[in-house]
């Protein structure tokens, strides 16, 4: 392993800890000395009580900051009682500018403390000696506050006064300490690393022996703490340990947990966060999804129309022979893709802030990591393997119990990082996953069904459980009888993510209640079990062969029904755009009052995207639903007025949709031999240049629009 990472910078260049304390601008010198007596009272009290919490490292310097806090107390407490009556009065300005920068140092001191008393052991042995640097900072600043303290100028207790001369001789003479001991075991826990980073587990009585009886880990509940601590840490933005650093360690502790500690029963019941695929829990900023998928995009590139897509989408797209941009619809000169390099550092950047698991794309130039950097992600990679290992033979050989967490364990742990799924993949977890889906235990069948998930995500780990003889199969079972919701949605959720292989959809679609179930959690789920079921509607909806299909289950009905619910109204009018273009799906939506009063009311009230797939889905139903359907449309009552606000504010895609139903529409009129005006006092007429009447047309592609108001022609 590089040196760089055994020994990083002996001091930071900010200190996370100093905080921005202010003082108080309104006290008077003994409400000031007051205030800073009991913040200082505050940090004795507490080391003396048997109770509190004690710093696991920097304990000796610990006892030195609370040692030098206690004669600052002893100072402020005979300046506040005031002397022979008058001290306060007597106070030179100096000494009131002293009490005001002793309000800041006591401030950070408590706050130091507090840091070390309640960091994990792992946590303050990584930033020794940064923190060490911390202690030392707090002794030079003493000394500086008691330079400047008129100490001759005021009238104190002998006794006082020596303890203060002595802190402040104590001060001055004061140099940085890092406790060689603990100094030591930091660099041990390094050199594990190098040792895994070697592809060679560490010598199991050294290992045991620095956990258990240095870093005083005991117990497999003790890990847990150490590695809950140490992930919080990975997305701060504060901390100058690299990620992949915390990464590595954590990985350490996960392997030693499972070689040296039993598990716990109590582990089992835990709730832990997981990767959640198409979602997540916060809102995803729109300029960071794919206009195709309407996911979060991994990979984005530019196309030469200028526009962003996801590279796995858009290249899906010219695969299947279009030559024109799915946004703008101008055609492409080219089909080069330029990499987005800054839009993608933004998405890692807030993936980062917002805790979301970020995986770099395949082939993706990660040449500007260091060296340090590279070694500890590849010491992490090693003892997750070698954890993987101990937990697969649990889920093999193990009692019941011990599988439940084994497979608990393996979720956890395929939740980050490509390189953990295919490994655990590799190592063959799957196989042995699929077989505990039909577990009578709830958490059992619950983790294992969002491990499967968790590793679907690798785009070779979904042939790999696609080829498996009974596991779709299983999956399927799970979203129908699923013991937990939690497992139905996450079952719904496991069919999505191998939907985004093409070739993967139509045999979803037709495995025996795959739809029907989806169809069924659309209706009945909870809101995350709908935008789970409406997702993977969604994208099945796009395989034309899928569409006979989706009508004789019922989930063309469902994602009808869906236009009305917030939160899936966008993707069901996506899915029936796209199932709309079967003349199938046309026949039986179009009998359907609601379906067209459903996409109107969608444009009303949705937001741009809903608004766009909403416009997509009339236009389609329109192309495909003959002159009859068309007037429907048509002397749909406010369309008129609604079609104009996008025409004006739509987005690109609902634009050029829009215009194109304007068309079909008149068409269809003129077909009749009707002219119906629009219920909104709106009126539109197609021409073939770009002048206008009254009013501003919007030009899409070869065809311009012009609108005009109270003009008698064939209209929509």
């Amino acid at each position: 392993m590089s040196s760089a990472l055994a020994f990083p910078s002996q001091r930071r260049r900010k200190s996370p800890l100093s905080g921005a304390f202010f003082t108080p601008a309104d006290l008077s010198d003994l409400a000031l000395i007051q205030t800073v007596a009991s913040i200082a009272g505050d940090i004795v009290s507490g080391n003396l009580d048997p109770n509190a919490s004690v710093p696991p490292f920097q304990r000796r310097n610990s006892r030195s900051l609370v040692w030098k806090v206690k004669i600052l107390l002893d100072l402020l407490k005979f300046l506040g009682d005031g002397g022979d009556g008058n001290l306060l009065l007597r106070l030179p300005t100096s000494a009131t500018t002293c009490l005001k920068e002793l309000y800041i140092l006591i401030h950070r001191a408590r706050s130091l403390y507090d840091f070390c008393s309640q960091s994990s052991r792992l946590w303050l042995l990584l930033r020794n000696p940064q923190i060490s640097g911390h202690f030392h900072d707090l002794n030079i600043e003493i000394a500086t506050i008691l330079d400047v303290f008129p100490l001759r100028e005021i009238d104190l207790a002998a006794d006082v006064r020596e303890q203060v001369e002595l802190l402040h001789s104590h001060c001055r003479r004061s140099k940085l300490f890092v406790d060689p001991r603990e100094e030591a075991l930091r660099l041990r826990i390094f050199a594990f690393l190098e040792e895994f980073e070697k592809d060679q587990a560490p010598d199991s009585d050294e290992l045991r022996g620095a956990f258990v009886h240095q870093l005083g880990i005991r117990d497999a509940k003790a890990c847990r703490a150490e590695i809950e601590f140490l992930e919080e840490q990975i997305y701060s933005q504060d901390e100058d340990v690299a990620p992949s650093l915390i990464g590595g360690v954590i990985a350490l502790v996960r392997y030693c947990r499972f070689r040296f500690f039993e598990s716990v029963e109590e582990e089992i019941t835990r709730n832990p966060s997981f990767l959640r695929v198409g979602e997540s829990s916060v809102t995803i900023p729109k300029d960071f999804c794919c206009p195709i998928s309407l996911d979060l995009m991994r990979d984005p590139v530019i196309t030469s129309s200028g526009q962003t897509y996801d590279r796995a989408s858009i290249t899906q797209w010219i695969d299947e022979g279009h030559c024109t941009c799915p946004n703008s619809g101008q055609m492409l000169s080219h089909t080069r893709l330029m990499p987005n390099r800054a839009l993608r550092n933004l998405i890692a950047q807030w993936c980062a802030a917002q805790g979301i698991p970020f995986d770099p794309p395949d082939g993706y130039d990660a040449s500007a990591e260091t060296a340090a950097t590279a070694s500890a992600c590849r010491a992490a990679f090693f003892a997750n393997k070698k954890t993987a290992e101990i937990l697969l033979g649990k889920l093999e050989f193990g009692s019941e119990s011990e599988k439940t967490v084994a497979a608990l364990e393996i979720r956890l742990l395929a939740k980050t990082g490509k390189e953990n799924r295919a490994c655990i993949a590799e190592l063959g977890a799957i196989p042995l996953l699929e077989k505990l889906l039909n577990s009578s235990n709830c958490r059992t069948q619950e983790n294992s069904v969002t491990a499967i998930l968790n590793l679907s995500i690798l785009e070779n780990n979904k042939t790999r459980i696609m080829e498996l003889n009974g596991c779709l199969s299983s999956i399927v079972s799970v979203l129908i009888n699923g013991l937990t919701t939690e497992a139905r949605e996450n079952a719904a959720a496991t069919l999505f993510s191998l939907s985004a292989v093409h070739a993967f959809k139509k045999r979803i679609t037709y495995e025996c209640g795959a739809i029907e179930s989806l169809a069924l959690l659309l209706k009945e789920g909870t809101p995350r079990g709908k935008k789970d079921a409406v997702t993977a509607l969604f994208n099945l909806s796009t395989h034309p062969d899928c569409s006979a299909r989706m009508v004789e289950s019922g989930a063309v009905s469902a994602l009808v029904e869906a236009l009305m619910i917030e939160g899936v109204s966008e993707e069901a009018a996506g899915a029936i755009a796209l199932l709309a273009r079967q003349q199938t799906v046309v026949e039986v939506v179009g009998k359907d009052d609601a379906t067209v009063a459903s996409l109107v009311s969608l444009i009303r009230r949705g937001s741009a995207k809903g608004k766009e797939n909403a416009v997509a889905a009339l236009h389609e139903l329109c192309r495909s639903g003959g002159v009859a359907l068309t007037q429907k449309v048509a002397r749909t009552p406010a369309l008129g007025g609604l079609i104009q606000t996008i025409l004006f504010t739509g987005t690109k895609r609902a634009r050029r949709k829009a215009a194109s139903l304007v068309k079909l529409c008149q068409r269809s009129e003129i077909a009749a031999a009707t002219a119906v005006p629009l219920g909104g006092g709106w009126e539109y007429s197609m021409t073939r240049n770009s002048s206008m009447r009254r009013s501003s047309g919007f030009v899409t592609g070869d065809v311009s629009v012009s609108v005009s108001v109270g003009i008698s022609v064939p209209v929509l």
